[in-house]
């Protein structure tokens, strides 16, 4: 079965952007508070969610330590490879 709230995110996004296309000529309006804001109250949804399942905490464990190896694995091997393309171009 195919989630309205897919359905609702992507209409959203497309008013949005169709308002930001017939705007763009127009004085612009600073949303930096506004979207920090909005962020903030995202994690913190999302925080909740974490929190108050119970099933989920019990795996953060596993979930941490994979999220660990997945990070460093990911900044070894940026490490490596760049170090290697500036070689190759021979910028070192």
């Amino acid at each position: 079965m195919f989630d309205l709230m897919i359905v609702y995110s992507v209409i959203a996004l497309a008013l949005g952007m169709g308002l930001g296309y017939l705007w763009r000529r127009k004085k612009r309006i600073n949303l930096d508070r506004t979207t920090s804001v909005t962020i903030i109250l995202l994690i913190f949804s999302m925080g909740f969610s974490i929190g108050s399942d119970n099933a989920l905490l019990a795996s953060m464990p596993a979930i941490g330590v994979n999220a660990v190896v997945i990070v460093s694995l990911t900044v070894f091997f940026s490490f490596v490879f760049v170090k290697a393309a500036r070689k190759l171009v021979k910028l070192e």
